[in-house]
């Protein structure tokens, strides 16, 4: 036995309905039916969940790329300016002048190569491997 129910529909939404009835060759009803019964179904809710766990994963993952490659851009630049300082002399004042155009120079060749390298799609992130192995140094508590 069925039951009488009548609905309302935008008139784009029925539409699209009648348009998929005729080239079903099945009744709108049917196709009614068969949308309630799959939004009512606990399939479709386990569906979504699927979904939505596959989706936070996914950026869960993303993530944890994002967290990693900033964590060596901060350690790489660290090391960089820890290491630069360490070994670099303070000039006298009469070589200021030159040291300084040499360095605006050397500066944009490296932004020169920075854009090239990034048009090719090459990165120093990527060249690094994704699972390190960190060996403990002695007296490392890590």
């Amino acid at each position: 036995m069925r039951n009488r129910m009548n609905v309302y529909f935008p008139p784009e939404l029925l539409a699209q309905i009648t348009e998929l009835a005729d080239r079903k060759n099945i009744s709108r009803s049917a196709i009614v039916e068969a949308a309630v019964s799959s939004f009512l179904s606990p399939d479709g809710s386990d569906r979504r969940e699927a979904a939505f766990s596959r989706r936070l994963d996914r950026i869960s993952r993303q993530m944890q790329r994002l967290e990693r490659d900033l964590g060596l851009t901060a350690e790489t630049l660290a090391l960089f300016v820890r290491f630069w300082l360490t070994v670099t002399p303070p000039l006298p004042s009469d070589a200021q002048a030159a040291a300084q155009a040499k360095g605006r120079e050397r500066f944009e060749g490296f932004v020169e190569t920075l854009g090239r390298r990034l048009q090719k799609g090459q990165s120093f992130l990527r060249e690094i491997p994704e699972d390190i192995v960190r060996q403990p140094a002695d007296g490392d508590s890590n």
